[in-house]
């Protein structure tokens, strides 16, 4: 039987009253914005279920916006982030909608710029959280591990190809999952990784045929 430490039992360490709904989004936030990368002009939040209806009341707003604006769970400022300078950096607004085929705590995270970038994430409790769809590909990324993002044709041998560099680097695999819009389209690959992934080894991956894009989006730290 696994021994109950203390660590299950106490939240994570944060500014705000609710892990699952301050803890959480600032972590839904700090991983999107690790997905998305770019300096974005405009980002929209919107907000489901229990995060629409109560969320305001403890700090979720706060939380997804400090997030996506690089701090840290147990950052002071997420207090009156609204009011901080680093807000104003960036043009933001919330929405709020009601969907029973939706987790109680969801959010999609819209970032407009360069690019156009859909991140659909749950806060399931405890602060932990799942990043469940990113524009049109299901997913689930947790922030517990570095992981590779991958878009590329639907054929054989491409994951074969990928894991065989991975191999030869000595990468252990943690997980992998894939999707794809439709037989021989465009398909997405998520794998997490035990351990670091140099540039290297992301631009041998990047020259495998039929490969468009490839991502390194790193774990979270807390």
């Amino acid at each position: 039987m696994k021994k109950t430490t203390l660590f299950d039992i106490i939240s994570p360490v944060m500014i705000g009253p609710s892990s699952s709904h301050t803890a959480g989004a600032v972590r839904l936030g700090l991983l999107a914005r690790n997905i998305y990368k770019n300096k974005p002009n405009k980002i929209i939040f919107r907000l489901y279920n229990s995060y629409a209806h109560t969320g305001k009341g403890h700090g979720t707003e706060k939380g997804l916006l400090a997030g996506v604006l690089g701090l840290s769970v147990d950052d002071r400022r997420i207090k009156d982030v609204f009011e901080s300078d680093i807000a104003k950096t960036v043009e933001y607004e919330f929405e709020y909608a009601d969907n029973f085929k939706r987790h109680p705590n969801a959010v999609d995270i819209t970032f407009l710029g360069e690019n156009k970038m859909i991140i659909q994430g749950d806060s399931v409790g405890a602060g932990e959280i799942a990043i469940r769809k990113i524009n049109d590909f299901n997913v689930k990324l947790t922030g517990k591990f570095n992981t590779i993002l991958l878009v590329y044709k639907d054929m054989p041998g491409i994951i074969s190809q990928v894991s065989s560099v991975l191999q030869y680097h000595n990468l252990n695999i943690a997980f992998l999952n894939c999707d794809r819009n439709a037989k021989g389209q465009q398909a997405s690959m998520v794998i997490g990784i035990d351990g670091a992934i140099s540039s290297e080894i992301l631009e041998i991956i990047q020259e495998i045929p039929e490969v468009y894009f490839v991502s390194y989006i790193e774990k979270l730290e807390n």
